[in-house]
């Protein structure tokens, strides 16, 4: 069976018409549970018009031998089709999580309005909501109208009343999301905000205990969690005022259908057993209702899920296999190179041509804001907004397989970030961690003996090794990560900004062992120390190459 077309444009659609089979095996369990839910009432009808008068034990323990084997079924049913589904739901989240982590990871690097965390609560939501009572109440509202059906067999004023009640609760679910779903999204929105804005000052703790603006942060964190407090507080009471008229409702209907039925009986039209009988099956009829109404937001929530990871999944496609990796040489060119920035009507760089040999280093030099850094990301690929080409090797750098080639490229950003994990696991990068070559590029970048004085060497935490690292320490330590594995490209972000003499004397000697190596190396650089051992130097300004000479030749060296 072919998946249909409107599920076909849809990433997650076609997701979930995988999983068709186990869609059409709870419908069938769904049909079991709710076809027995109609033997409470056939039990009923039997005891009291035909126990209660024949006074017959033997009937009354035969009905309820039957009635209970009915129930164990039925419970077995549903206990199935619970169990189906979650088993589904993991698979769900299996299939679609790696998907979700590298669109957050692109959406976050492209800088868009996105938030990563976001994006798995949405997983999180949408499957919960495939595997709780909101689905088992689709399956299970068809067969409302059956329930109603043989309310009108029993008596047509019951069937009336029926869908009375079904229609009220139905109009109750559609204004209770209308009344409720602003003041939820506005109350989530000013959470966001006030979480944002404090998780923002946390890391920011020491210049704002040092410079004494923790009190005025405060008052301004104060005003938006007051505000945020406010609005959840506005949603929670136009919440609970739908939910109380919707237990009134289902509670009325209890002793209504019962009055009715007296009603019925008392005229001779029904049967004592039919009026109790006709109470059960109406809270049958109204079961997926209610359960509806109560999953509404959830409902309403997983939809918005929904439409959100398909617009992140849209933007940012799976990407296809990119070019093999054999050996990489190092070699680079700029073909009228563009990279742009949102909200920011004139390019960064503009139209830049330059072809740079394998096994060169060159330092990029400029004033503040001429687009080196720029130009940095975009050698390696990772500036999100280009035009034109760059090239490796012959091939555009984006269409490698990124993978492959990560352990090909050295990037030592201006800043350093590293992660929860051992010294050793940082510099490895996280994968298959070789202890000689973790150590060659610490010895390389002159910090070994360093680490071997940390409490436990290369084995240190971060978490205990980020306070007792200075800035320039974790500067080198970021370099040994560049170069780890002698990375046939590597790209260096301003790499002596926190070095004192001694680590400055460490970077050029890394910068000539890598070029003796051939790798060819780009570096930011403000020192003259680092210009010596370039082969040529790349002037900009205001994102174009003004010069691109070796040292002899440039014009002006100032940095």
């Amino acid at each position: 069976m072919t998946c249909p077309s409107w599920l076909a444009r849809s990433v997650i659609g076609r997701s979930i018409w995988t999983f068709r089979r186990e869609f059409a095996w709870v419908g069938v369990f769904s049909f079991f549970v709710n076809l027995l839910m109609l033997s409470p009432t056939l039990y009923m009808l039997q005891i009291f018009d035909r126990v209660l008068l024949s006074q017959n034990e033997f009937t009354l323990i035969a009905l309820t031998l039957v009635i209970v084997v009915f129930f164990s079924v039925m419970a077995f049913a549903d206990w199935l089709r619970s169990r189906l589904m979650v088993r589904a739901g993991v698979r769900f989240d299996e299939f679609l999580n790696a998907r979700v982590f590298r669109a957050s990871f692109e959406a976050n690097l492209n800088q868009a309005t996105h938030n990563p965390v976001q994006s798995f609560s949405d997983l999180t939501n949408l499957r919960q909501f495939l595997t709780g009572n909101g689905l088992f109440a689709f399956f299970d509202t068809p067969w409302t109208p059956i329930y109603i059906l043989v309310l009108f067999l029993l008596h047509p004023v019951l069937g009336w009343v029926s869908v009375l009640f079904v229609l009220l609760l139905s109009l109750l679910a559609w204004g209770g999301h209308h009344l409720t779903a602003r003041l939820h999204e506005q109350a989530m929105d000013g959470t966001v905000e006030s979480n944002t804005y404090l998780a923002s000052k946390l890391r920011n703790a020491e210049p704002v205990l040092a410079m004494g603006m923790l009190g005025n942060l405060r008052s301004q964190w104060l005003s938006l969690y007051e505000n945020q407090l406010l609005k959840q507080v506005d949603a929670f009471r136009m919440a609970r005022r739908v939910q109380a008229f919707a237990k009134f409702v289902q509670y009325s209907q209890q002793s209504i259908v019962l009055a009715v039925g007296a009603v019925l009986v008392i005229r001779g039209e029904l049967s004592p057993g039919a009026m109790v009988a006709s109470n059960a099956l109406m809270s049958n009829a109204l079961r997926p209702i209610t359960t509806l109404v109560g999953t509404w937001k959830q409902f309403v929530d997983a939809r918005r899920a929904y439409a959100r990871l398909e617009h992140l999944l849209d933007e940012h496609p799976e990407r296809v296999a990119g070019h093999p990796v054999d050996m990489v040489s190092g070699q680079i060119t700029l073909i009228d190179l563009v990279a742009k920035a949102t909200n920011r009507p004139q390019p960064i760089l503009k139209g830049l041509n330059a072809s740079f040999l394998a096994g060169e280093v060159v330092a990029i030099i400029g004033p503040s804001g001429a687009g080196k850094s720029t130009l940095a990301r975009c050698l390696i690929g990772i500036w999100p907004q280009t035009e034109g080409q760059v090239l490796l090797d012959g091939h555009p750098v984006q269409g490698w397989a990124r993978e492959e080639l990560g352990p090909n490229i050295g990037y030592l950003p201006q800043d350093i970030e590293l992660f929860d994990g051992t010294l050793a696991e940082n510099i490895g990068r996280f994968g298959g961690v070789d202890p000689a070559k973790v150590v060659e590029a610490t010895k390389r970048t002159g910090i070994h003996e360093m680490i071997l004085r940390l409490p436990k060497g290369y084995d240190t935490p971060m978490g205990l090794a980020g306070g007792l690292l200075s800035g320039g320490q974790k500067q080198r330590v970021g370099l040994a990560r560049a170069i780890y594995g002698n990375p046939a490209l590597v790209v260096l972000d301003e790499p002596n900004a926190n070095l004192d003499d001694v680590g400055l004397a460490a970077l050029v000697r890394t910068v000539q062992d890598l070029k003796n190596q051939g790798s060819t190396i780009f570096m930011v650089v403000h020192q003259r120390n680092l210009l010596s051992v370039s082969d040529r130097v790349l002037v900009m300004n205001d994102g174009e190459i003004t010069q691109l000479d070796p040292l002899a030749q440039i014009r002006t060296v100032s940095v």
